[in-house]
């Protein structure tokens, strides 16, 4: 039964939660969808931070797309031999994975420690932070630690195609039984993570931004130095 419930009626419950949220928040609440820029508060820590962690999780859904997404059978068309692709799989998943983990601490300590930024964080922002913190920090783990000290794991075999079957409504929770503690583990964290993106400011990863390159800037004066010029005008 906990097997079922794992693998089954888990991942189901919390993609529920994801899609209902998202729609109720963007039908009703669409006034809070995009994140706020803190650039104001605080900007050095925000410029080391924040492209470590926004490029890493693009690097890491990359990688996430090319192990879970795509089947086993896609690389030995190309020739790709497990080995080579463990590999790659460890180096470019372990730098991705280090910069998300990066990012994301020093974005957490910089929340938690600038009296300007903190003041404007919430409950929500501090969760979200941590939750994304420990499903990164334990991919980052799989990859950097346990691949390439225990095993290097073949979850194409397992996590792969028991995702995939998830959204042609067939899971076939066997396949999560045997898995490690540790893969299992970030698999449902990670699961939690996407039931909480709706309530957080997490969810404007959704928004598309099509209209970003033709957007005038933005642009910030400093009141200190705007009245002196008025003065010496």
């Amino acid at each position: 039964m906990a097997a079922i419930f794992w693998w089954i009626v888990f991942p189901y419950i919390t993609f529920t939660v994801m899609i209902t949220g998202l729609l109720y928040r963007f039908a009703y609440r669409q006034i809070g969808w995009m994140a706020p820029s803190t650039e104001i508060f605080e900007k050095k820590w925000l410029s080391i931070g924040s492209p470590l962690f926004h490029w890493g999780i693009v690097f890491a859904f990359i990688g996430h797309v090319m192990g879970i997404l795509l089947p086993g059978s896609f690389y030995e068309v190309l020739g790709v031999t497990d080995e080579t692709y463990h590999f790659f799989g460890i180096v470019g998943g372990g730098i991705a994975g280090i910069m998300v983990v990066s990012g994301l601490f020093i974005l957490l300590v910089r929340k938690m420690n600038v009296g300007r930024v903190r003041a404007h964080a919430g409950f929500a922002d501090y969760f979200a932070l941590i939750l994304l913190l420990l499903v990164a920090g334990l991919g980052t783990y799989l990859t950097v630690i346990y691949d390439t000290t225990v095993m290097a794991y073949e979850y194409r075999a397992t996590i792969g195609p028991w995702f995939r079957s998830l959204f042609v409504l067939r899971p076939k929770y066997q396949l999560m039984i045997g898995v490690p503690f540790a893969f299992q583990l970030h698999v449902i964290v990670a699961f939690l993570f996407f039931a909480a993106i709706p309530f957080t400011k997490l969810v404007h990863m959704f928004s598309f931004p099509a209209r970003y390159p033709m957007r005038a800037p933005i642009q910030y004066r400093s009141r200190i130095g705007y009245r002196g010029r008025r003065r010496g005008s």
